[in-house]
Parts: structure tokens; C-alpha cells; sequence
């Protein structure tokens, strides 16, 4: 089930997340702006560019920063570039990235610093307003949401990771709702098998990728990263 999500409270009263919007688009920028205002959430500030919304999360430090992919001058990586240094500025930060489509490489590069509250969705994942909100809110939580496009097309290009061959139809369904951000209990349901059968899929995919409970890493998060860098290391 989905909470709202309080980030604290003024004089005994829960405040609403607080966002800072980084689009360069004028009519989505303000159309998102609208629908989270309406979702009863704060938005702080919008920017326009990858400099400006640094800008906007240092003056008022929100809870969590939605920014575009590709923002001026270049329109290539900025909003992933500004994505990993507003964590590295405040890493407590939620970060949301929106992109028209997928682009593994830039998903790989806003994980590898860890995935607690960072999110990579489709733009036409804002359209699905209850899906987009549940996402913010899970990622506002410290979770994480990957978009299920994300994932079935890294999926795709994984095919030469010998590792990754070694996991079964069910392992690689698990790991591919594991990446989208869901935890033990939403899997079992969104398989309709038990909590313990997670588990245990759970369990074989981390010995079949070689992960240690030894290693200094989680394996949760170095089992999604392990199929991110193998898709974003294939030929396109």
C-alpha cells in the first residue's frame, strides 16, 4: 500500500514535499508544476536549465528534484549531470530523472552512486498520474523506480553477460521487479507466488551472479547495477 510521505513538520503540523522542477519545455514544466500542486505537494521552484535548478536546490533545499534528461545549452546528459551533483551536494536528496525514452547509459550513470531515492521514468509515465505518483512517492521514501520500459529493454541487450544467462524465466522476472524499485512482498504479488519463493529466487540470483554476502556492497543494489553496466557495455 502507498503512504503519503511527510518529510517533517513545522510547529506540530506535516508539511508537503517540498520540489524543485528542472524542464525545458514551458507548457510540460508548468503542466507538472499544476499536477503535483494539485497532488497537495510544494513545488518550490522550476529551472529551465541544468545550472539553474543546481542553483534552485541550494536556495531552498527541497525533498526531491524531477529533472529532464536533456536540457540546454546541449541537450544531451545535463539533467543527469546536474541529477549526480545535487547528490553529491545533498546526498539525502530524492532525485526523480523524466526522459521521452530510454537511454540505459544515463539510467547506469544516475545508479552507480547508490539507488536509495532515485528514480529513472519515461515522460509518458506523468500521463499515468497514479503510477507517477506512486513512483515520486516511493522515490521521495528513499526507494527506488525504474521504469518497466527501462528494464525490458536493458533486459534486451544483456544477452553476452555469461552470468546473467545462468538466471532462470522466474530469477530474471524477480530481478526486473527488483530493479523497478519493488521490494520482497510487492514482487510475491506482482507474481502471485509467496514472500518465501521470492526469497528463495532472490537467494539463487545473487550466488548466480557471484555476489557475496561477504562483499562490501549490497547485493540488492549490486545485483540491479551488474545488468545496467553489462547493457550499457553492448554494442548499439
Amino acid at each position: 500500500m502507498e503512504h503519503e510521505v511527510d518529510r517533517g513538520t513545522t510547529g506540530g503540523v506535516s508539511r508537503a514535499l517540498r520540489i524543485v522542477i528542472a524542464e525545458d519545455d514551458p507548457l510540460l514544466r508548468e503542466g507538472l508544476a499544476l499536477l503535483l500542486r494539485a497532488e497537495g505537494l510544494d513545488v518550490v521552484a522550476t529551472a529551465d536549465t541544468g545550472e539553474s535548478v543546481l542553483d534552485a536546490i541550494d536556495e531552498h533545499e527541497p525533498d526531491v528534484a524531477i529533472l529532464d534528461v536533456r536540457m540546454p545549452p546541449t541537450h544531451t546528459d545535463e539533467g543527469v549531470r546536474a541529477a549526480v551533483e545535487a547528490r553529491r551536494r545533498r546526498p539525502a536528496l530524492a532525485v526523480l530523472v523524466l526522459s521521452a525514452y530510454v537511454e540505459q547509459s544515463f539510467a547506469t550513470d544516475l545508479l552507480t552512486g547508490g539507488v536509495d531515492g532515485i528514480g529513472y521514468l519515461l515522460k509518458e509515465r506523468v500521463g499515468r498520474v497514479e503510477e507517477f505518483m506512486r513512483a515520486l512517492r516511493r522515490v521521495a521514501a528513499g526507494g527506488t523506480a525504474i521504469d518497466p520500459e527501462v528494464v525490458a529493454q536493458l533486459f534486451t541487450r544483456t544477452r553476452q553477460d555469461t552470468r546473467l544467462e545462468r538466471l532462470s524465466r522466474r530469477e530474471r522476472e524477480v530481478l526486473a521487479l527488483m530493479a523497478e524499485g519493488l521490494g520482497n512482498s510487492a514482487i510475491a504479488g506482482r507474481l502471485v507466488v509467496t514472500d518465501g519463493a521470492v526469497h528463495k529466487h532472490i537467494r539463487s540470483i545473487f550466488a548466480k551472479l557471484d555476489l557475496s554476502p561477504a562483499d562490501q556492497v549490497d547485493r540488492r543494489v549490486a545485483a540491479v547495477l551488474h545488468y545496467l553496466e553489462n547493457a550499457r557495455a553492448q554494442p548499439r
